[in-house]
């Protein structure tokens, strides 16, 4: 069962307003903050940054990738493939660790995310959110293509100010689209009274579940976590 968000905003101001809130944190941080924890295991600020400027390089390339239909997943359906993977995880750590490690100057990678960002959001406004395209062997809209990326924003933007105080959260927007398909992938809206924030940390594994709340969720505790 799939859940459709009951927010309209349109995907491409739901991905500017979920990268927007990130940028803001990214923009003033040194080479002293970038080394510091995030919620991702093994992965610095400097790490993580990594790992979502290449997400911003996938986006601009599916959104230039038209595909022939029909789609094959949607804003919701595309997370059910992205289940724990205890040696991709080990794997994909090693690869950014090793990758960020080579930038000796820690601006030069704000800057590429900074930028690389920017154009991700003015690529998804100039494309219909109707038009098909092809990313990680799948077809989907661009505007759900649109909406999974802001989805990982905003939970990555959860990881990012662990460490770094008085820095401001996700935009409303992006933990509104998390809530939404963590909804769509449980089948039903969350039976718990969860923040935004606490629910995509839970529903993503990134802070254990309470036998409280495993009573509340009944049998779907044990599909926790929904994707990681």
């Amino acid at each position: 069962m799939t859940i459709a968000p009951a927010d309209t905003t349109p995907p491409a101001d739901v991905l500017r307003a979920a990268y927007t809130a990130f940028a803001d944190v990214v923009r003033p941080l040194g080479d002293e903050e970038s080394w510091r924890s995030t919620g991702c295991t093994g992965w610095a600020v400097r790490d993580l940054i990594l790992h979502c400027v290449a997400d911003c390089q996938r986006a601009l390339v599916a959104l230039h990738t038209p595909a022939a239909g029909p789609a094959d997943r949607d804003a919701v359906t595309y997370w059910r493939d992205w289940r724990p993977d205890p040696v991709g995880a080990a794997n994909g750590r090693r690869w950014i660790r090793v990758g960020a490690s080579m930038f000796l100057d820690f601006g030069q990678l704000r800057e590429l995310y900074l930028e690389t960002a920017a154009a991700t959001v003015t690529a998804a406004a100039t494309t219909s959110p109707d038009r098909l395209v092809a990313t990680q062997g799948h077809v989907l809209t661009a505007g759900d293509l649109m909406t999974t990326l802001a989805v990982e924003a905003a939970i990555h933007h959860l990881d990012l100010v662990v460490e770094l105080p008085d820095t401001p959260g996700p935009s409303p927007a992006g933990l509104a689209a998390v809530r939404a398909t963590l909804d769509g992938l449980l089948g039903r809206p969350v039976p718990l009274a969860w923040s935004d924030e606490h629910y995509a940390r839970a529903a993503t594994g990134r802070v254990p579940l309470t036998e409280a709340e495993r009573r509340s969720l009944g049998a779907d505790a044990e599909r926790v976590p929904l994707f990681s």
